[in-house]
């Protein structure tokens, strides 16, 4: 490290001497010379501080910023503490992990616990036994160095956005008096949003390289479950569509529609038509982004993208595993592929990015308004957007990349000491066409490339070392990509 540091300084030293000497000395070879101890400079740099540094000057606020923006609906508490603490108070031995597309016993929690601590991966789960999750919510509330936070995906894209004093935010979901208390004062709940109890939802963490039995976690990650009817049932779905004609806003967020798994088959496809028929009321002017979440029932996930919901939206967030787990209930492309292996490949990520939007997206045969898809993984983000619909998005992703560093690591700027580069430096573009591979500069991280009037905007994530906290960041990346962009009038 000191060596670098000695570089610098040389180099430095060296530019303000002939600087210095420039009256004397000609000016092409003084102009070469500039460059080249520049260039210098630059390289000795590490490959994190180039990234901040370009990102710095590519994060510029859009032309037409919002103004108002209505979230809903989802909201709860949430309860953060150390999943493997957790379990060996409630007194279960670490054994095989096994997935469960619903928990019914704390047998059930322990295995699906360790399946996805294996993984690395984040997961959401229903927890049917009321009385059981009960007494777990109160055992991990009351255990030493549990955290209550703002919950649910709504809420937290809601307390996100709410940190801009320019922006008015409404919120619509499930609000009990303790997420009311830890609320942003720039965060409006209207009354028939608020109820007497609060949804708590329990958020096992775990860090890279935490072990419980024969299990190690490849990387920090979290799994999330709840006995949670009011957000299961989208109750606040009607209020929120509702609250709109008051409160105009600029741009709707919207969330939820995952924690509907945990209702029976029938009550949820007729919960979801009358989802699609509420979110068809809402004005065409008014840009609507849908947050996605972790989901199991594959009929559900190819409901909302075949039965009206994707059209009806113009934006969309969405991690690695809910994007494979999209592709594999629609059959759309990579959809043999069960897993990833480290981190997704780029080129296979974009396969899938390019068919949603050329499937599901708008064309000029197609009566959707589906035409931005905002994807983050752990190592990188892409923003994928349909031509002639969106602005700003070099700084769109380059502030949600951004994000992702600062909050994972708790820190009010990106400090380069506490991150890495985990972003592959070369990659393709598709593993179906042509291939066309980009190598990745840090000093110009947000890299562009087009297919068939569709852009591709990619920016590498500076992954914290040793985060904080993970619970909630796939809504804040989301929240500052929004910040960011700017829609173009039609």
């Amino acid at each position: 490290m000191w060596q670098r540091s000695v570089c610098v300084g040389l180099v430095a030293l060296a530019l303000g001497y002939l600087c210095l000497l420039g009256p004397e000395l000609p000016y092409s070879p003084l102009r070469h010379l500039s460059a080249s101890l520049l260039g210098g400079l630059r390289r000795a740099r590490s490959l994190e501080e180039r990234v901040v540094a370009a990102w710095q000057a590519a994060i510029v606020r859009p032309g037409r910023r919002w103004a108002r923006v209505a979230v809903g609906v989802n909201a709860c508490v949430d309860v953060v503490l150390s999943g493997v603490k957790l379990l060996e108070a409630l007194g279960l031995e670490p054994g095989d992990g096994k997935n469960h597309v619903v928990l019914n016993s704390r047998q059930d929690l322990k295995e699906a616990f360790a399946h996805f601590m294996e993984k690395g991966a984040a997961a959401e789960r229903f927890f049917s036994d009321a009385k059981s999750f009960h007494h777990i919510a109160r055992t991990a509330s009351e255990f030493p160095g549990a955290q209550l936070y703002v919950g649910g995906n709504a809420a937290l894209i809601g307390q996100k956005l709410a940190t801009n004093p320019d922006l008015k935010i409404l919120l619509c979901g499930p609000v009990g008096p303790k997420l009311h208390e830890l609320l942003d004062d720039n965060v409006v709940v209207p009354p028939e949003s608020m109820q007497e109890r609060d949804e708590f939802h329990l958020i096992l963490e775990y860090q890279a390289g935490e072990e419980w039995g024969q299990v190690r976690a490849p990387s920090a990650n979290r799994f999330i479950f709840s006995h949670d009817l009011s957000n299961g049932a989208l109750n606040m779905l009607e209020v929120f569509v509702s609250s709109l004609d008051e409160f105009h806003p600029d741009l709707v967020v919207l969330s939820g529609l995952h924690m509907m798994e945990g209702q029976s088959k029938e009550m949820r496809q007729r919960r979801l038509m009358e989802a699609v028929a509420s979110i068809s009321d809402i004005p065409t002017d008014v840009p609507i982004h849908l947050e996605l979440a972790s989901m199991t029932d594959q009929d559900f996930m190819s409901n909302i993208v075949h039965q009206q919901v994707f059209p009806l939206v113009n934006s969309i967030g969405l991690n690695e595993q809910e994007l494979l787990f999209l592709t594999q209930s629609a059959s759309g492309p990579h959809a043999s592929l069960t897993s990833w292996s480290g981190v997704p490949d780029v080129g296979v990520v974009s396969d899938i990015l390019f068919w949603i939007l050329k499937e599901h997206g708008k064309t000029a045969e197609r009566a959707s308004d589906l035409t931005r898809i905002h994807f983050h993984t752990l190592a990188y983000h892409i923003l994928v957007t349909v031509d002639g619909y969106w602005g700003n998005q070099v700084a769109a992703v380059a502030a949600g990349a951004r994000a992702a560093g600062t909050q994972a690591c708790a820190t009010e700027t990106i400090d380069t000491s506490k991150v890495f580069l985990k972003a592959p430096l070369e990659f393709v573009t598709s593993q179906i066409e042509a291939l066309s591979k980009i190598s990745l500069n840090p000093d110009e991280p947000v890299v562009h490339w087009h297919r068939e009037g569709i852009s591709f905007h990619f920016t590498p994530v500076l992954v914290c070392k040793d985060p904080v906290r993970t619970v909630g960041l796939g809504d804040a990346i989301s929240a500052e990509g929004l910040l960011y962009s700017e829609v173009h009038p039609q």
